[in-house]
């Protein structure tokens, strides 16, 4: 159970790199539609014929990005998860996604099923009803040229986990010695090439039954309207600390659980696609199919992260102890300017959600309650992080029909919320934030930063005990071989945020935003690369 716990960890932190990227495309893309966009910048500016021309280069490049990230998702599903020679695994992911479509497209055209026969036209001229004729139309693709299942990004986490568990287990195959140039790491895109095509031939047999599931528990969830954004939003954070919330969020971005939408004769499916779709085909969603996606998007989240969760961190800086107020001035500066300008909260977070669980749910409960009223309130703010940027981008710049300025409404109401709700529980339930610790021992104190190396290894138990290193957007991720011989006091003392055991091998260290500098100096430490 450990282990399979362990594993869906590392498929999560796999998946930060595709969703880092389609982040800041988002941005351009926002900011391109705000300046093509005449009742923002005007029709002089919006007729100049040279920056209009590179504004809609910059829309087509993102656009383009967005097209393929189920290849994106296979290629990071399978590098992530790969043992060793992950390079390997990458080629063979790109094999692999392109092989299993490739296997599904010959099972759709055994069926008669092509590009011309799937046509709206077509299948009316077979006598199905016009609005089933599009619907059905809608359910195929074409991804790299190659006609299929539009399965979006599920369909490259499928090709991903497949190829990446014939990796792990071929790389290191060696083959008799006349074709022994097959072995080992050339053996990996070999395989994949001879059991993708068979995956796509089994996808397509069950695919209309998985999709018809999927659509049901979308229809589910969206006739439960803005009780359906509340658990979502709750259920997010409740699942901050297993690192399982990446799940949940790609499952509603990039599925019809977060929506569809039908443009051009094709099914959009999740709701960052359908938003990030309407930002490149302006005028071809209607407001509220945009509406309905962005329930689970940024809007939700800008009340807590830019006001709420600032108000709670300066409520933990006056419960300090007055000895320990400047220390945790520091940390709580840093943790509340890092969620009102980005949306990246687990510096703030992880200094309550382990150490109150009365805060800890105070806090899920805000943060539903606020995608509710934000659904309520008929927002149209998309994205993934919720910070002052997103706002700014998708809110601001997006408009009045946004109706951005309800964020801030209850941004100020949220604001003596958490501040005098989180002080009250710290106070009377005693609870020990940064500054409020029962034992405040001297030599725990913050290690010099040319020493932080040095102790965050020793923390870990040693060179010799640390198998793998790698980070996610805030968390040093490390797989040990002994968890007794980590000491958490020892990793306290580097800056670190909180600690998180996510079984007996896999340790989550909270630094924030400057983890990734973090990793790449242990890593070069350890000799990893």
């Amino acid at each position: 159970m450990k282990e399979f716990v362990s594993l869906i960890h590392a498929f999560g932190k796999a998946l930060m790199m595709p969703i880092s990227v389609i982040a800041a495309a988002g941005i351009f893309l926002g900011v391109a539609a705000a300046m093509q966009n005449p009742a923002i910048t005007g029709e002089a500016f919006a007729s100049l014929h040279v920056p209009q021309l590179i504004i809609g280069f910059i829309r087509k490049v993102a656009g383009a990005l967005f097209a393929n990230l189920p290849l994106f998702f296979a290629v990071a599903s399978a590098t992530g998860l790969a043992k060793a020679e992950k390079p390997t695994a990458a080629f063979a992911a790109v094999i692999g996604f392109i092989a299993m479509h490739v296997g599904v497209s010959a099972t759709l055209a055994a069926q008669g099923l092509t590009a011309m026969t799937t046509t709206p036209e077509a299948l009316q001229a077979k006598g199905m009803a016009q609005t089933a004729a599009m619907m059905t139309s809608a359910e195929y693709i074409q991804m790299l040229g190659i006609f299929t299942y539009n399965m979006s990004v599920l369909g490259g986490v499928i090709a991903g986990l497949v190829t990446v568990a014939i990796h792990n287990r071929c790389y290191t195959t060696q083959l008799p010695t006349a074709i022994s140039f097959f072995g080992g790491r050339r053996f990996v895109p070999i395989v994949t090439v001879l059991v993708l095509p068979l995956v796509g031939v089994l996808l397509a047999a069950i695919w209309p039954t998985v999709g018809a599931g999927i659509a049901w528990v979308g229809e589910l969830i969206g006739k439960s309207g803005q009780y359906g954004a509340f658990l979502y939003g709750a259920s997010e954070r409740l699942l901050i600390p297993t690192g399982l919330h990446h799940i949940l969020n790609e499952t509603v971005r990039f599925t019809p659980i977060g929506g569809i939408a039908t443009v051009d004769n094709q099914t959009i499916v999740g709701a960052l696609n359908i938003f990030n779709t309407a930002l490149t085909h302006p005028g071809s969603v209607p407001d509220a199919i945009i509406r309905n996606a962005t329930q689970f998007l940024a809007q939700g989240k800008i009340p807590v992260m830019m006001f709420g969760l600032p108000a709670a961190a300066l409520a933990i800086y006056h419960c300090a102890r007055p000895e320990h107020k400047q220390r945790v001035k520091a940390l709580m500066m840093a943790g509340a300017l890092t969620s009102f300008t980005t949306g990246i909260t687990e510096p703030l977070e992880f200094c309550f959600i382990f150490v109150s669980p009365v805060l800890y749910l105070l806090h899920a409960f805000l943060s539903g309650l606020s995608f509710m009223l934000m659904s309520m309130l008929h927002l149209m703010i998309g994205n993934i992080q919720g910070g002052a940027i997103d706002l700014v981008v998708f809110g601001i710049l997006g408009g009045s029909r946004t109706q951005w300025w309800w964020t801030l409404v209850l941004g100020a109401i949220y604001v003596p919320v958490y501040y005098y709700g989180f002080r009250f529980v710290i106070l009377r339930m005693r609870v020990e934030t940064p500054g409020r610790e029962a034992e405040e021992v001297e030599t725990e104190k913050a290690v010099a930063a040319d020493e932080r190396v040095r102790v965050i290894i020793s923390g870990l138990g040693g060179k010799e005990n640390i198998e793998d290193v790698d980070c996610c957007f805030t968390r040093l991720r490390v797989r040990v071989k002994e968890m007794k011989e980590v000491v958490d006091q020892t990793l306290m003392t580097t800056g670190a945020n909180g600690i998180n055991h996510v079984s007996d091998r896999d340790i989550q260290v909270i630094y924030g935003p400057q983890v990734e500098k973090i990793a790449i100096e242990v890593k070069a430490a350890l000799g990893m690369g």
